[in-house]
């Protein structure tokens, strides 16, 4: 894996960090922004290395997802199983499904299976397998829908 996508896949994981934080405490864009430009990105805390993160594009994930939130809630409520709503999911999961989802519909210029791997691969960091093909079933489905 190269240095550029090393680095953006810490800009995923760390948008998806940042969403949730965003969700639980309100925390304001520009402070939030700030927060893990100063703190977390390329930091270690707890003696755990936080990898070196692409700003801009972990900027454009957070920002991104939290302007065009509805959007993208809707995208994916459109493809969750029948009885199943957005908010039942577990908070973690929505945010990754959010920023796929909004990665999918706004860079045109990263491949739609770059995009559903990685988050794939972000899902793993939190659940187990069974979880992962739910991130993937849902982002590919948006895939075909928006790409």
């Amino acid at each position: 894996m190269n240095i550029r996508s090393k680095s953006r896949s810490a800009a995923r994981l760390a948008a998806v960090q940042a969403l949730y934080q965003h969700q639980m405490e309100g925390t304001h864009l520009p402070r939030l922004l700030d927060e893990f430009h100063q703190h977390r990105l390329g930091k270690e805390i707890e003696e755990t290395h936080y990898a070196e993160a692409e700003t801009a594009f972990f900027d454009d994930l957070v920002s991104g997802t939290i302007a065009r939130e509805a959007e993208v809630d809707q995208l994916i409520s459109a493809r969750l199983a029948k009885g199943w709503a957005l908010d039942r999911l577990d908070r973690t999961m929505k945010q990754i499904l959010r920023v796929g989802t909004y990665e999918l519909i706004a860079r045109a210029d990263v491949p739609v299976g770059t995009i559903i791997s990685e988050y794939v691969d972000v899902a793993h960091a939190f659940f187990e397998a069974r979880e992962a093909k739910f991130v993937n079933g849902v982002l590919d489905a948006v895939a075909k829908a928006v790409r």
